[in-house]
């Protein structure tokens, strides 16, 4: 009888789980489900419950090595009369803005340049990667170097060419500090741009192409008709990705400059850094950090709407 009560629950055990296992074989959502759960679990638990907690941290007056107390707008209410804070939602737009779309252009043209029959195109692609693969401090060092005061490789070759009379000051002053950073986001982020579109341009059949030519197509008429509307989709993805990763920048900016010279190249993430870590006013960082929220919302649903009009996709027609 012992014998018999302790197989009752092994064998009722197995018969659930094979019932289980066979809904999940023949149930496609059920095992989307099971094959998501791991991904689901990671983003919780590294993304979501940072996010929460940064977002809760910004109604609080935390500072490090001190609990917080509930305080509600009191951090937003401070910051929209600050004018440090302005100017560093200033600078991350003008930088995002002006990096993305030169990265765009450049990109688009690389990728439109490595899909035609060139010699040596692997080798010429692998070197087009090296500015993505490059670690982002070691880029900034670089830089760093480049624009130096006075050892900089660029105001030595202007002056020996008789150019300029002196040292060009990059990071120095305001205006040349935030082109220069400019200019090393593009530096890196072009690659990633034209290896994905790239990409899309191998996707694109031939026979598209030979139809055109055939009724008279040129080679800009063959751009703007075929290759830029069947492009699009991935346009909007990678260029999503480009604006927030430009956005939210913070080890290329701080390796070089600081947020400086007095604050001009300060972003929305290196001024919630300094508040919140060198200052230790965490409840005030995490309000800058979570104030860059809904400029990111902004920009992932400008692109989902631009992908949802698209309705030729799925064989209709734009809207």
């Amino acid at each position: 009888m012992a014998h018999n009560a302790v197989g009752r629950p092994q064998a009722s055990f197995q018969r659930t789980e094979r019932s289980l296992m066979q809904r999940l074989s023949n149930d496609r959502n059920w095992l989307g489900a099971a094959f998501m759960l791991p991904a689901a679990v990671i983003l919780i638990m590294f993304l979501a419950y940072p996010l929460g907690k940064g977002v809760w941290l910004s109604f609080t007056d935390a500072k490090i090595g001190r609990d917080g107390v509930f305080i509600g707008l009191e951090n937003y209410e401070w910051l929209s009369d600050d004018k440090i804070f302005w100017l560093s939602v200033f600078n991350t737009l003008f930088y995002t803005v002006i990096a993305s779309v030169i990265k765009f252009l450049v990109g688009l043209y690389l990728a439109l340049l490595l899909n035609e029959k060139l010699p040596f195109k692997s080798l010429i692609r692998s070197i087009v990667l090296i500015p993505f693969v490059v670690p982002t401090v070691l880029s900034a060092i670089a830089f760093w170097w480049i624009y130096d005061s006075q050892f900089s490789i660029i105001s030595w070759s202007l002056k020996n060419m008789g150019l300029i009379t002196e040292n060009i000051d990059f990071l120095g002053s305001p205006d040349n500090a935030r082109l220069s950073l400019i200019f090393a986001n593009i530096w890196r982020g072009v690659p990633f741009i034209a290896i994905t579109l790239l990409a899309g341009l191998q996707t694109v059949s031939p026979s598209l192409y030979e139809a055109a030519t055939l009724d008279g197509a040129t080679r800009w008429q063959n751009f703007r008709f075929v290759t830029f509307p069947l492009l699009t989709p991935i346009i909007a993805v990678v260029m999503t990705f480009s604006v927030l990763f430009t956005f939210t920048d913070f080890q290329l900016v701080w390796a070089m400059t600081r947020g400086g010279p007095v604050n001009a190249t300060h972003l929305m993430a290196t001024l919630g850094y300094q508040r919140a870590i060198l200052a230790g006013n965490l409840g005030e960082g995490a309000a800058i950090s979570t104030a860059m929220i809904p400029f990111l919302l902004f920009a992932i649903m400008v692109s989902w709407f631009g992908l949802q009009r698209r309705k030729w996709q799925q064989g209709g027609s734009d809207e």
